[in-house]
């Protein structure tokens, strides 16, 4: 089968496309022909070994999984032994982030990890798209039971994340202002954002102008999808009891330790959501694929044989949502 391969760290360039030998499914496993995958940031930091410290677990000196690609959606081929919940013939879609491996024609999965059935009338791309901003946004989301009424402020909202992110929260009953750059603004009250500011235009850190009147724009929970401002700058934002989270660590880790000094104060905080995803979550995010009210954000679309291309355009920083990778056997 043909497959992305890299071998050793390094930029885009370190991926090679060739032939290598396709993976059979073991006990509990399936095997999946691949119809479409993504090129993500995960994907990215992967291939590249950054941050460092991702080394202890992708491997020192070389990278373990030599093909990458943690979303995919497909077919599933064959069954291993003990598998009963799917079928040759399935169309499912679902996560593999530390196996990887959807950067080829065939990968085997666990029948028990974060898969589900592909809904009807949902394609292989949106599918394939809808699980790892996803599950980062709703890592956030499913911290705070109650949505409804509540203004958020997401930064970075044309983003994998943050475009999940806003329709989550529409889903949740929620307020949504998106931040976001120029070529994004016009996608958002699409997603169902109810205010759009433009970053480059806009400073959002600071009261602004609207209709010509004064407006104190107090948020509930500002959620830093890319990571791109901090807690001293968002912390006037916040409402009394309100809560900042971030999809990065921060500088020197300090979100890490924001998140267990400021619930003490009883006040404004930081909170730092660990990402988990299960099978149970992928199958809710079938059923809001299923109802429309979630719809991965798609950009640009490449063939398995131009993913040298797709990695450099996801590092640009100028992607929208999600670059797609589409793979035919």
């Amino acid at each position: 089968m043909w497959a992305a391969v890299h071998t050793r760290y390094g930029p885009p360039e370190v991926v090679e496309v060739r032939e290598v030998d396709r993976p059979r499914a073991g006990v509990g496993e399936l095997l999946v022909r691949v119809h479409a995958a993504t090129v993500n940031r995960t994907d990215c930091g992967y291939r590249a070994a950054r941050p460092f410290i991702l080394r202890l677990s992708s491997g020192l000196a070389r990278p373990k999984a030599t093909i990458l690609g943690n979303e995919l959606a497909g077919v599933v081929e064959a069954v291993g032994p003990e598998v009963v919940a799917f079928q040759p013939g399935d169309e499912i879609f679902g996560y593999n982030e530390g196996p990887f491996g959807a950067h080829a024609e065939y990968v085997a999965v666990r029948a028990d990890g974060p898969l589900a059935r592909i809904p009807a009338g949902v394609s292989f791309e949106q599918a394939a798209a809808a699980t790892e901003g996803a599950h980062y946004a709703l890592s956030f989301i499913r911290r705070i039971p109650v949505w409804e009424g509540k203004r958020v402020l997401v930064i970075g909202a044309s983003g994998a994340i943050g475009s999940a992110a806003v329709q989550l929260l529409k889903c949740r009953g929620a307020q949504v202002t998106a931040v976001c750059g120029p070529d994004g603004v016009d996608r958002m009250p699409g997603l169902g954002a109810d205010r759009v500011i433009d970053h480059t235009t806009r400073d959002f850190t600071r009261d602004f102008t609207r209709d010509g009147a004064r407006d104190e724009a107090r948020y509930d929970a500002v959620l830093d999808a890319v990571g791109a401002s901090s807690w001293r700058r968002c912390r006037r934002l916040l409402r009394p009891g309100g809560v900042y989270a971030s999809g990065e660590p921060g500088r020197f880790g300090q979100n890490l330790l924001l998140a267990a000094l400021t619930p003490l104060a009883r006040g404004r905080r930081v909170m730092f959501p660990f990402p988990s995803i299960d099978q149970q979550m992928v199958e809710h995010l079938g059923d809001l694929l299923a109802a429309g009210k979630f719809q991965p954000l798609l950009d640009r679309q490449y063939p398995l044989e131009e993913i040298v291309d797709a990695y450099r355009y996801v590092e640009s920083g100028r992607k929208l949502g999600n670059v797609v990778i589409s793979i035919r056997s």
